[in-house]
């Protein structure tokens, strides 16, 4: 049975913008002031990784715990913004009649993994999930994909990854499993497909319409 990884923040849950503005609040708290489409083109990389990415080694060193630990705080006061995406249930309630083992990927701290899986009602429905306690470095490096993988007892053979950005894309390919992706991220078809996607979909909704045209058909 093929492993269906679901990418969760973006993907199943709409938060990719809310990241966007409450890391841009974060960053400003410590005096730097970077422009938020700037900070867009980042979420989907882990924040152990994004504050370096956006500034420079120095910045990471003196601020970047406490710029991350500003940006939880602030993400939080958004959070109950937060809807899934359409489709979103759909999709998991699909995948497992056909038989799929999913995994519900995200390395996100327990809270905020908690609070996603009560919004979609996967509890009961989902085989299993990740979060932050079960990866050592996170995307685009590969560690959640096996993670999932781990949690499923499959291979990369025998797995697809469903995501929203190029980073989802990167650490699946790293991994040896293809991606299929949504634009739900705020990511074009061509970066994605550039990124090494095999399918791209409008939304979640699309996809669940369409799941016959991809890998997990």
């Amino acid at each position: 049975m093929t492993v269906a990884i679901l990418d969760i923040d973006g993907t199943l849950v709409d938060t990719n913008y809310h990241h966007a503005i409450a890391w841009y609040r974060a960053f400003r708290q410590h005096d730097i002031v970077l422009p938020i489409w700037r900070i867009h083109r980042h979420i989907g990389m882990g924040g152990d990784q994004l504050v370096g990415a956006l500034t420079d080694e120095r910045t990471e060193e003196d601020k970047g715990d406490d710029i991350r630990g500003a940006e939880k705080v602030l993400y939080f006061q958004l959070i109950e913004e937060v809807r899934p995406m359409a489709g979103s249930r759909e999709l998991i309630e699909q995948l497992k009649t056909r038989g799929h083992t999913v995994v519900l990927a995200s390395s996100a701290k327990a809270d905020e993994v908690d609070h996603y899986l009560d919004l979609l009602d996967a509890r009961e429905l989902a085989d299993s999930w990740t979060m932050s306690a079960d990866v050592e470095s996170t995307k685009p490096a590969p560690d959640l994909v096996g993670a999932a993988l781990e949690r499923a007892g499959g291979s990369p053979d025998d797995a697809v990854m469903v995501g929203d950005t190029t980073w989802d894309v990167e650490a699946a390919g790293k991994a040896g499993v293809p991606t299929v992706a949504v634009r739900t991220g705020g990511f074009g078809v061509d970066e994605l497909e550039a990124a090494g996607a095999k399918a791209v979909f409008e939304s979640v909704l699309e996809l669940c319409e369409k799941l016959d045209q991809t890998p997990l058909r």
